[in-house]
């Protein structure tokens, strides 16, 4: 199982930088930024200066997504980072959540997102596109390939990745949960005519260690985060479709503050109990923690992404790459 982090670009450039330097020499394979340019700075000067600083780490938005962000800008700005960073760039893709709804708007279709991964795909890779009846191609670029990992939980959202993706972004860290979304989209991908292990699960959520009260509350904010998806699926999708360990604890959530998103402390997870705070996150002391990713690991799980931002990032990534990337055969990347 790899590790990535994904930070939320709430830190100076300097920071970032040294955030992602730090990751690299410890063993992670992955650095991801969340893309809200409303709420947080934009990624993508950011992550152009991660990669002239870095040389190992593959890099990406966890998630963009082609409704505030037009395809072909965003395939010429992944190509140009190809070039920058020596071909070391993925796409992480969404139909758009915080970016979206900070401007009043929702998130696109499942149709318009397919469509665009394609168009952004083939462009970077050098191949000629036609969009909205125009051909477009990039003669400048096609050396490296982009690997695609699509972040959604609803039957419709599974079935395109498994199409189209060579991932899928799963926000949670509950095993059950994880094989249950797993299964579905690996099937999608035989359905497409494709392996099924075309598909690789990354499981992005908080990892915190220490003492698992002190934990929960720096990470209660993520189960908050990831009950607006819910509230989305719900309201597309019969109950009985998807898992009670997913649906239900949001019957008591009031509502969400999106200018709070990500926030350790915020008023937006007063709903969120200890028992979800523990099965989303991974908390605890190494040990536990050790032995939750393992169950993720035989959950179907390729990459674990830690969702780098409760406040004590530094602390937290020295931490990780000190007791549990050692403790976790073939995880850390060697330097």
């Amino acid at each position: 199982m790899q590790f990535g982090f994904t930070l939320k670009p709430d830190h100076t450039a300097t920071a970032t930088i040294e955030l992602a330097r730090a990751a690299e020499d410890l063993g992670f394979s992955h650095g991801w930024l969340f893309d809200s340019h409303v709420l947080w700075r934009d990624p993508y000067p950011l992550l152009t200066l991660i990669a002239e600083h870095t040389s190992t780490l593959r890099l990406g938005t966890c998630v963009t997504n082609p409704g505030t962000r037009e395809p072909s800008v965003t395939a010429s700005l992944l190509a140009t980072l190809n070039e920058v960073s020596g071909g070391r760039m993925d796409l992480g893709i969404g139909r758009g959540d915080s970016a979206r709804r900070v401007l009043g708007k929702p998130p696109i279709t499942l149709a318009n997102t397919e469509e665009a991964i394609r168009v952004i795909k083939d462009l970077v890779e050098g191949r000629s596109v036609t969009y909205e009846g125009t051909e477009l191609v990039f003669p400048w670029t096609g050396k490296w390939t982009l690997p695609i990992w699509v972040a959604g939980y609803g039957p419709m959202a599974l079935a395109m990745t498994g199409r189209v993706a060579d991932g899928v972004i799963l926000q949670l860290a509950d095993p059950d949960l994880i094989r249950w979304f797993a299964g579905q989209v690996r099937e999608a991908a035989v359905t497409a005519g494709r392996p099924a292990d075309a598909i690789r699960v990354q499981a992005a959520a908080p990892l915190h260690l220490g003492p698992r009260d002190h934990g929960r509350e720096r990470t209660r904010w993520f189960p908050a985060l990831v009950s607006n998806h819910v509230v989305d699926l719900v309201n597309k999708y019969p109950r009985e479709q998807l898992p009670e360990s997913l649906t239900g604890y949001i019957t008591d959530r009031a509502g969400y503050d999106y200018h709070h998103h990500a926030e350790v402390g915020s008023s937006n997870a007063g709903f969120v109990g200890d028992d979800v705070t523990d099965r989303f996150c991974v908390l605890g002391e190494p040990a536990e923690v050790i032995d939750k990713l393992h169950e993720l690991a035989d959950a179907g799980v390729d990459q674990f992404n830690v969702y780098l931002m409760n406040g004590d990032e530094r602390e937290q990534l020295d931490r990780i790459g000190r007791d549990i990337l050692p403790a976790l055969p073939g995880a850390a990347i060697p330097h």
